[in-house]
C-alpha cells in the first residue's frame, strides 16, 4: 500500500519536573495563573506527529510518504528519516520560517504542559496531494494528522473529491477547532483516531453522539492510556485490547503516534483490527520507555518475544511475517 502521512513535522524540546503540577494549581485562582517550574534536564529530539508515525511505520518495514512543511533547518532531520526508510520527497520547504517546535514539560505523574510553535507548518496549506499521488503511482490511504488547520481541511476535502480513503486523526487541533470544522475533518473517514478525552471533545463540539459518529466513519479507535484501546464499528461487537507491559516509564510523548504507526502497519498487511491494535500497542510501549519519540531501536526477535508475552503466541505468529525491523 502507498500510505501518505500528512501532519506536523517538528523539533521536540522535552523537560522533566520532579514534582506534580497539580500541587501548584489553585483552582480558585486559575484565571490569574502564573507558574514557573524548575526542570532537571532538557532533551532536544526529533518529533511532529506525521514524522513520528512515519518513523514508526518505516521501523516496521514500510516506506511511508511524509507530507508536511518544514524550514531550511530540516536538513539533518530529513537525512535521519530517509536513513530509516521514510520517503521525504513530498515535504514542502519554507523560505522564511523555521521548522515547528514542540516545548513540553512532564511531571512525575506523567502529566504534561506544552507549547507549540507552528512556524513553517503554516505553509502546509499550500501542499496539494495530487502531485504526491502522481509521483508514487497513486495513494491507497492518507492519514490527515494534526497540522495547520487549513492544510487539514484541504487534504481531507481533496481525499473526498479524488476518492482517496483517508484516516482522520485531528488530535491536538480539536481544542482549537469548532464543531463545523471538526465535522468536516471526520465525516467519511475510513478510521477516526482519538484518545479518550478527544473522543468526548469530538462529541461535544460536533453535536454528534457516539452512534452518529459511527454512522459517518468506518472505524472509531479510542486510546485510553493505561486502559488500553477500544475499537468500534457500527453493528459490530466492541474490541478491547489492553496495553502491553512496559519495562520502565520514561516519557509519554509520542506514544499515541507509535500506536498509530503500528496500527497502520497491520492495516497495510491486511491483519485483523485486533492484531492491528496489538501491534500498535506493542510499538507504543517502546516509546514510553525512551525519552524522545524516535529514539527506540527495534529488534524483530525481541519485539516478537514481547508481543508473545503481551498478547500470546497466536498474535506473534500472525504479525511476524509482516514486519521487518532494523535488527533481526
Amino acid at each position: 500500500m502507498q500510505i501518505a502521512i500528512a501532519g506536523s513535522i517538528a523539533t521536540d524540546h522535552l523537560m522533566t519536573f520532579e514534582g506534580s503540577f497539580k500541587d501548584s494549581l489553585v483552582v480558585e485562582q486559575l484565571d490569574k495563573i502564573s507558574l514557573s517550574f524548575l526542570t532537571g534536564d532538557l532533551q532536544v529530539r526529533r518529533g511532529g506527529v506525521a514524522a513520528n508515525i512515519a518513523f514508526g511505520m518505516a521501523g516496521l518495514g514500510l516506506r511511508p510518504i511524509l507530507v508536511g512543511a518544514v524550514g531550511e533547518d530540516f536538513a539533518d532531520y530529513r537525512s535521519w528519516l530517509e536513513r530509516h526508510g521514510v520517503d521525504c520527497t513530498s515535504v514542502h520547504y519554507s523560505e522564511s520560517q523555521h521548522t515547528a517546535r514542540f516545548i513540553c514539560t512532564t511531571d512525575n505523574d506523567m502529566a504534561q504542559i506544552a507549547t507549540f510553535y507552528a512556524g513553517a507548518m503554516s505553509e502546509a496549506r499550500d501542499i496539494e496531494l495530487a502531485p504526491v499521488a502522481d509521483r508514487v503511482g497513486g495513494l491507497d490511504l492518507v492519514l490527515v494528522g494534526a497540522d495547520d488547520p487549513e492544510a487539514m481541511a484541504r487534504h481531507t476535502e481533496e481525499c473526498r473529491s479524488r476518492g482517496i480513503p483517508f484516516i482522520a486523526d485531528p488530535s491536538q487541533q480539536l481544542a482549537f477547532s469548532d464543531g463545523e470544522g471538526i465535522r468536516g475533518l471526520i465525516d467519511g473517514a475510513t478510521i477516526l483516531f482519538t484518545n479518550e478525552y478527544e473522543a468526548h471533545l469530538t462529541e461535544q463540539k460536533t453535536g454528534w453522539d457516539h452512534d452518529e459518529i459511527l454512522s459517518r466513519v468506518g472505524t472509531r479507535v479510542i486510546t485510553r492510556g493505561s486502559g488500553g484501546v477500544t475499537i468500534h464499528r457500527k453493528d459490530e461487537e466492541t474490541i478491547t485490547v489492553p496495553v502491553a507491559r512496559e519495562v520502565r516509564r520514561a516519557d509519554p510523548t509520542g506514544v499515541g503516534d507509535a500506536f498509530r504507526a503500528g496500527f497502520l502497519t497491520g492495516l497495510a498487511a491486511g491483519l485483523t483490527t485486533r492484531r492491528c491494535a496489538e501491534l500498535g500497542s506493542m510499538l507504543a510501549t517502546y516509546v514510553i520507555e525512551t525519552v524522545g519519540t524516535q529514539e527506540y531501536v527495534l529488534s524483530k526477535a525481541h519485539f516478537l518475544a514481547r508481543l508473545t508475552e503481551a498478547y500470546g503466541p497466536e498474535s506473534a505468529a500472525d504479525i511476524e511475517p509482516h514486519i521487518v525491523c532494523h535488527r533481526p
